[in-house]
């Protein structure tokens, strides 16, 4: 009989935590959340899928490294914890102008606590466990008047690499949401400090996420599947970290599927006496649900021609694609050659632009690059992941497994 699987998720009262929460708890999941909020979390546990051991809560507030440090206290062993817990600047003053008082809550709750959480638990977590930091794609660009936000988040990133190359034997990630319909974001738009209609425009998908989207993200990145990306960041954000138009992208003219909704997944372009069997990742439910091409063809292009086989993978994909659906293309190591660089460089860079072209319609098209020696059962997760409705919120990325 498997063992009771158990999950840490901090900011667990609201938005993404919350979602998650509920996504962990549905699949048998026991969760420990953690919350300054006591009633919220009371009411969680109230309504949550119940797990074979009882859901615990711990009431802290993250901001003050002792009550941090408390959590070690009678904590059960970890297969995951998440660093949810975040906050927003709402002062709108250039960063001149804040005052240290105005400046710290942002740099201790989003910035010092997930790496004092990691410390107080770290003896709590089991062999081969992992470790999930939500940072946000405003640590992947600055975003002005919101404080230290920006810089916050960059520094978790930081810290995700740095404690993947430290920790081997965990699997450390990053998530990086875009704009998601959580409470805070609720609040900005309230407040007249965010327009829907521009963050959407912003977003190649034409869309604001939903938390249940990033929930799935953070539910397949504490899988062992994930294992193979330790040490990346995971932009789950509509394509909006690679889009760099001047113009609104344009709203959303399709239907998002539900997240749990049957993805029929089609194998093309794979050579047959290829050492991977790769033909195994493809689906046998022809014709139904959400449709999925996983793409071979650019590892048997001839080097120096990666981008042209990537365009030929595309343009046969929109032949037979108008909305809803997603294209994945396996891509060989990027070369270091400075005779072949560019061209590699540029396949990956055609993936972010067509994401921009194709998101108003639900079409999206993510890269895995795989080395020869990579096994397809090491991708097969992760590539099944990325090409399911789970997905729909994941487009214009290229991932690498770790070596």
């Amino acid at each position: 009989m498997q063992s009771q699987k158990t999950v840490l998720i901090t900011g667990s009262a609201s938005g993404i935590g919350y979602a998650s929460a509920m996504q962990f708890a549905k699949y048998g999941w026991r969760c420990v959340l953690v919350d300054h909020q006591a009633e919220a979390l009371q009411d969680m546990i109230e309504i949550m899928p119940q797990a074979s051991e009882p859901h615990l809560k711990r009431v802290a507030n993250l901001m003050v490294p002792d009550e941090i440090a408390a959590l070690a206290v009678d904590m059960p062993y970890l297969d995951a914890l998440i660093n949810n817990a975040g906050m927003s600047d709402s002062t709108q003053l250039p960063l001149t102008a804040m005052t240290r008082e105005q400046f710290e809550p942002l740099v201790r709750l989003n910035l010092d606590a997930p790496r004092l959480v990691f410390q107080a638990l770290e003896k709590k977590l089991k062999p081969q466990g992992c470790v999930v930091n939500v940072a946000s794609g405003a640590g992947l660009h600055a975003i002005p008047f919101r404080g230290a936000y920006s810089p916050t988040k960059a520094g978790v990133i930081a810290f995700t690499k740095a404690l993947a190359c430290d920790r081997p034997d965990l699997g450390v990630t990053a998530l990086c949401p875009g704009f998601v319909r959580t409470e805070i974001v609720r609040r900005l738009i309230e407040s007249g400090r965010l327009d829907a209609a521009r963050a959407a425009g912003a977003t190649p998908l034409g869309r604001i996420a939903e938390p249940i989207e990033l929930a799935e993200a953070l539910f397949f990145l504490c899988s062992a599947g994930a294992r193979p990306l330790s040490g990346s960041i995971v932009s789950v954000d509509g394509a909006a970290s690679v889009y760099g138009g001047s113009i609104q992208c344009a709203s959303a003219d399709y239907e998002v599927l539900p997240m749990d909704m049957e993805t029929t997944i089609d194998v093309a372009g794979a050579a047959p006496d290829a050492m991977q069997n790769w033909m195994s990742l493809q689906t046998g439910n022809k014709g139904t649900g959400y449709q999925s091409v996983i793409d071979a063809s650019v590892l048997n292009a001839p080097v120096g021609q990666h981008l042209n086989a990537v365009h030929e993978a595309a343009k046969r994909f929109a032949e037979s694609h108008a909305e809803n659906a997603s294209l994945t293309l396996l891509l060989p190591r990027q070369s270091m050659d400075w005779r072949t660089c560019g061209d590699d460089a540029a396949a990956r860079m055609f993936v972010a632009t067509q994401a921009c072209e194709w998101g108003s319609r639900g079409l999206r098209i993510n890269s895995l690059e795989v080395h020869a020696h990579t096994l397809v059962s090491t991708v097969q997760p992760i590539a099944r992941y990325m090409a399911s409705a789970a997905a729909q919120f994941l487009t214009g990325q290229s991932w690498t497994l770790a070596a």
